[in-house]
């Protein structure tokens, strides 16, 4: 084997070693990004099961911050919750509004732990949480809130029971 040879060997065998570790960071980036999002979201899958009672449950996870953040849906577009029971409406960040295709509505003045904000009324034809799904919700379209996810209120939830124990939050349907 001449020089040449040679050197085309050694380059190709230092491209193959990058190319190697490239794909190992990247791989690891991946996992990462997937295992700090499951830390903040444990809930991006819900299973719901009925009860005895022919109601709907399903159960939610707290995350690492203490709180449940659960993905869902807002007129069938998928969307990440935050419960908050605090919240009088389900409050959608401006941004995510725009890309749902919200209306805004009149302008509302809401109290909140950061002061009074200005938020926008709305409509919802239909949130879902897990399999259980509710029409013609009340929301409000926050331009001071930024990010994209959404503060499930009370306007969703007080249609609801649940329960917390520990660290899961159980939630049923309301009954037919």
């Amino acid at each position: 084997m001449d020089n040449q040879e040679s050197s085309n060997t050694r380059g190709i065998g230092i491209s193959m070693v990058v190319l190697a570790w490239v794909i190992l960071l990247g791989l690891l980036v991946w996992w990462f990004n997937n295992y700090q999002e499951s830390q903040r979201n444990p809930n991006q899958q819900i299973n719901a099961k009925y009860t005895s009672e022919g109601v709907q449950e399903i159960t939610l996870k707290r995350n690492r911050y203490g709180h449940y953040v659960a993905s869902g849906r807002i007129n069938g577009k998928p969307v990440t919750f935050l419960l908050d029971t605090g919240a009088s409406d389900v409050s959608i960040p401006n941004s995510l509004a725009n890309k749902l295709g919200l209306k805004r509505g009149v302008s509302q003045t809401y109290n909140t732990a950061n002061g009074q904000i200005t938020a926008y009324t709305t409509r919802l034809d239909r949130i879902s949480l897990g399999g259980i799904e509710l029409k013609d919700i009340r929301a409000s379209i926050n331009p001071s809130t930024q990010g994209d996810e959404v503060l499930l209120g009370m306007s969703f939830l007080k249609n609801l029971d649940f329960t917390q124990r520990g660290d899961t939050l159980t939630i049923h349907s309301p009954r037919k």
